[in-house]
């Protein structure tokens, strides 16, 4: 027994180098395919950045929105016609198809959350676009493209009209993209779907702003409530009470008539007003709407116009607009006396008519800081057009939010300043003044990286406005779900749900301005 023993120590020792040879050759085959591999990934992540920076160069990019909008119009008779559902309210039973549509999202929902848990729920964002009457859509932006060389019509404060619709153009930029054949789509994070079960959201493809500026008053206030109609009669939106749907109502002007009846929508905004003056009391905040950037008036400062204009940078500070505004803009005739006649400020005048876009293109491309304060709302188109012209923006809104927040920090290329300290005698250009060449090289350098968010085009680009519009979006589906589904069991008349109608006022400012 013990001879048998010693044997198989001496077997093990004998074949020991042989098991040390296989073991080595383990590792370093081991070692190759973790190169392989590594390198493959490298490969692909490199393959990935190229095609994130340049995703189609076969694709024409148009950043102009009459530009756009003709091609688009153009193309309509040849576009397929859509595999849609939507309801007609005119020979569908609505309650039973509420019934219906609300136990099939619960089947898709469920069906996706057990099919592969390890893929994140909200890795992609599923849209549904109603297909609306042609007189909430197409008709309304024919009658821009037909008229919009009428410059002549102006605003009650003297601004073209058809420019402020283009500068409230996002109801167009997103839909657009939206609808778009896939195979012309880069954008990956959103899809549209043809089935109302199988979406996360509802776009309704309103044209609020058109509607509100080029119809006859009465004749708006009456397709006003059309709409209001045609889409409160959907059975999605009779399951949600309009939480999981999105409205552009971009113009503080625009919808007013009808929008309290709509307010638990989700809101694409230019900004929020906690004066009252444009939204009562509970029908925006941050939580469920979305801050979506004006479409600038200026052409993009590029990295070859930056580096041109960089020797040119003679003027201080910039500022051509609206002298006088109601609301918050007061902030502006106090600024305007405040620093007329200093040197190396300009101050002028101006609105987006023929040779103003020329004039303010010009002044923000000779200037390193161009003054933002609060127009008729907190926000002003007048913060994009500095940003593209790589002009750095001074800030001066306390009530002001910003689009895109949670994922951009403006700090990194915006000077903020309270309105209390701009008004103070000689406070703000003793401030410019004091900003460091290093100071003002960062946030050029910033300006220049960031303007691409600020740019709506079509195709939609990665990281441009419409991309960040769905990823903050994307951000709230949790809660918007939350919401529809607790206001589907919460018993009426015993608790309600969160109306936020007690939130404070969105402020940054301890002291009002008076």
């Amino acid at each position: 027994m013990a001879g048998k023993h010693y044997s198989t120590i001496s077997n093990t020792r004998e074949r020991a180098p042989s098991l040390k040879f296989i073991f080595f050759a383990f590792c370093l085959i081991t070692l190759s395919l973790l190169f392989l591999l590594f390198s493959s990934s490298s490969s692909s992540s490199t393959s990935s950045l190229t095609r994130f920076q340049n995703p189609n160069p076969n694709l024409h990019v148009d950043f102009s929105f009459v530009s756009s909008l003709d091609k688009f119009l153009a193309s309509e008779a040849s576009r397929s016609p859509s595999r849609d559902d939507t309801f007609d309210p005119e020979i569908n039973d609505s309650d039973l198809a509420v019934r219906i549509l609300d136990d099939l999202i619960w089947k898709n929902e469920n069906e996706r959350l057990l099919k592969d848990f390890t893929i994140p729920e909200n890795s992609v964002l599923r849209v549904y676009v109603y297909e609306m009457p042609s007189k909430f859509t197409y008709d309304l932006l024919r009658l821009f493209r037909d008229t919009y060389k009428e410059t002549s019509n102006l605003t009650s404060n003297g601004s073209p009209v058809h420019r402020l619709i283009e500068q409230h153009s996002i109801d167009y930029w997103l839909w657009a993209d939206l609808i778009a054949p896939e195979l012309e789509r880069l954008l990956k994070n959103v899809v549209r779907v043809h089935r109302q079960e199988e979406a996360d959201l509802f776009y309704i493809p309103f044209f609020t702003t058109i509607s509100f500026f080029l119809l006859e008053k009465q004749r708006c206030k009456t397709l006003y409530r059309d709409a209001l109609k045609w889409v409160t009669d959907q059975p999605a939106w009779k399951r949600s009470e309009g939480r999981d749907h999105i409205l552009p109502v971009h113009h503080p002007w625009s919808f007013k008539t009808v929008r309290r009846f709509m307010k638990r929508a989700i809101w694409l905004l230019p900004d929020m007003d906690s004066t009252g003056n444009w939204y009562k009391p509970g029908q925006v905040f941050l939580e469920k709407d979305l801050i979506l950037p004006y479409v600038a008036n200026v052409d993009l400062c590029d990295a070859s116009c930056l580096l041109e204009s960089k020797s040119k940078r003679n003027t201080l500070l910039f500022f051509r607009g609206r002298l006088k505004r109601n609301a918050g803009g007061k902030i502006r005739a106090k600024l305007v006396t405040e620093l007329s006649g200093a040197k190396d400020v300009v101050i002028e005048e101006g609105t987006a008519r023929e040779g103003g876009k020329e004039a303010a293109q010009r002044g923000m491309r000779r200037s390193l800081f161009c003054l933002s304060p609060a127009g008729d709302t907190p926000s002003s188109a007048r913060l994009f057009d500095a940003i593209v012209s790589g002009c750095i923006p001074v800030m001066v809104s306390d009530e002001l939010e910003l689009p895109f927040e949670g994922i951009l920090d403006y700090r990194k290329m915006v000077l903020f300043v309270s309105t209390s300290d701009a008004v103070q005698p000689g406070w703000l250009l003793n401030f410019l003044r004091s900003v460091s060449p290093a100071q003002i090289k960062e946030l050029q350098l910033n300006l220049a990286k960031y303007s691409r968010h600020f740019l709506y085009s079509h195709p939609a680009q990665p990281l441009g406005p419409e991309d960040l519009t769905w990823r903050m979006i994307a951000g709230k589906l949790v809660n918007i779900k939350l919401h529809c589904r607790r206001s589907q069991r919460v018993v009426k008349e015993s608790r309600s749900a969160c109306t936020c109608e007690c939130r404070r006022p969105n402020s940054t400012s301890p002291t009002p301005l008076t």
